[in-house]
């Protein structure tokens, strides 16, 4: 009897915490898994990793250049072929969105997007394109305003 209350305290300590929940990767695990499928060309990883809309947004451009979504996906990795390694700094989750830094091949500092979806980060390339394009309009606004605002030099 003593010997079976052993295997049965053993088989509870190898299956309890097999069935226990996982948190899900934060916004930095979730990154550093990205350039792990990366570095082994693993495309299906990759994917699995990307928010909706930046998929969506890729079988577009892969539909208009007449090409695979893992072509896509292969070529658009935010990280130069030759970086061997990557830093990172400033983790940031904000709800629902969050974002990082990495240092890009280089030597500047990198912002990569992420967004919450079904409990997990995914990385937002869309979301940082959204971004980008908006900090393009907001510098375009204040240039016009700064011109527009300007008093005319009378020449004389």
């Amino acid at each position: 009897m003593l010997i079976r209350s052993r295997y049965f305290v053993l088989l509870l300590a190898v299956f309890i915490p097999a069935c226990a929940p996982q948190r899900p990767a934060t916004p930095l695990e979730t990154f550093q898994t990205y350039i792990k499928a990366i570095k082994k060309k693993d495309t299906t990883t990759m994917k699995i990793l990307l928010s909706t809309a930046t998929l969506k947004t890729h079988e577009q451009e892969a539909k208009a250049q007449g090409v695979t979504v893992d072509d896509i996906v292969k070529r658009d990795t935010m990280l130069a072929e030759n970086q061997k390694t990557v830093e990172f700094r400033n983790e940031k989750i904000d709800g629902d969105r969050a974002s990082l830094e990495f240092k890009g091949s280089y030597g500047g500092w990198e912002k990569v997007p992420f967004v919450r979806e079904d409990g997990d980060w995914k990385i937002d390339k869309q979301g940082y394109a959204d971004q980008m394009i908006e900090d393009i309009d907001r510098h375009n606004r204040a240039t016009d305003d700064m011109f527009n605002s300007a008093t005319p030099t009378p020449y004389y």
